[in-house]
């Protein structure tokens, strides 16, 4: 790739030039596009014209500004489908887009490197709003300081191995009603087991979505696992599911459920926030994260 032939190129006066964008989802689909009017292929992706997708003028600034851009286009099953849309898959991919000598795709300059933002569709059309790289750092950073765990289950901070026996199942799914899930009982897990746990997708339609669970209930006929959220895509009996145990961020769940205190992320000991007010009592009183008391030996599973 030559950026300095490109250049070489539009001072010639005479220029045959397009832009392509290639956008890799989470899942590692990788989509190219281009607006020239045939395919175009470089760096193992195929641009297709076909896929009657555009772009504004991208604005670039020096600093911390954000780079910005804005791709629209028709919603196409073979190309981007609404349905992807609606399942969030789009959420998040990484975009990279160049300007391109089409009669020479070997002279290339890379004008455009972020994330997707938003997406927005109306009337057969959708429209993608493009973050450049030096979006994130408009985030607030930091660490904050609380009585429960600060960590997520399983995060490399967490440590705590989800495949371990007993934490985790594969599964068929049974009935589906939105976001209500029957199962069978499972009886070598407990009642809420699940609680706060994932709902992952294995096969079919909705394969790669995930959802946090809301209720674990087990009856007498069977488990009843609901989810905070609707999976955007409909879960079909038969599909492959996976249930991770939930984690209410306590450090007596850490402790006696996955026996895990001694990577416990948050400070149970932290006074509440009434401890400016109490009056001279017991010191265990006056303690924060709800009254859980702990000691050395608590490290020990």
């Amino acid at each position: 790739m030559s950026a300095a032939e490109l250049f070489a190129h539009l001072a010639g006066g005479a220029s045959t030039v397009c832009r392509c964008w290639a956008v890799v989802r989470k899942d590692g689909t990788v989509l190219g596009f281009t607006d020239h009017d045939r395919d175009l292929s470089f760096e193992g992706i195929v641009f297709r014209a076909d896929s009657g997708i555009t772009a504004r003028a991208l604005a670039q600034t020096t600093g911390l500004s954000v780079d910005n851009s804005e791709a629209y286009g028709a919603l196409r099953s073979d190309a981007i489908a609404e349905a992807d849309i609606l399942a969030g898959r789009f959420d998040g991919a990484d975009v990279r887009a160049w300007l391109v000598n089409w009669a020479e795709p070997e002279a290339r300059l890379l004008q455009f490197r972020g994330s997707l933002g938003e997406l927005t569709r109306a009337g057969g059309a959708f429209m993608a709003e493009l973050r450049g790289l030096s979006e994130p750092l408009n985030h607030t950073q930091g660490r904050i300081f609380l009585a429960g765990c600060t960590a997520v289950l399983g995060d490399a901070r967490c440590k705590f191995d989800l495949s371990q026996p007993g934490y985790s199942v594969e599964l068929a799914a049974g009935e589906a009603d939105g976001t209500l899930f029957r199962l069978p009982q499972l009886p070598e897990f407990e009642d809420r087991w699940f609680e706060k746990g994932r709902l992952s997708v294995l096969s079919g339609a909705a394969a790669g979505l995930w959802g946090s669970v809301k209720n674990d209930r087990v009856d007498a006929e069977g488990r009843s696992v609901e989810l905070w959220q609707g999976l955007r895509e409909v879960v079909a009996p038969g599909d492959l599911l996976r249930l991770e145990a939930g984690c209410d961020r306590r450090g007596e769940t850490c402790r006696l459920k996955f026996q895990n205190f001694a990577n416990f992320r948050g400070y149970p000991h932290i006074p509440g926030e009434d401890w400016l007010t109490v009056s001279p009592v017991r010191a265990s009183q006056t303690g924060g994260g709800g009254g859980d008391e702990f000691s050395v030996e608590d490290l020990v599973p």
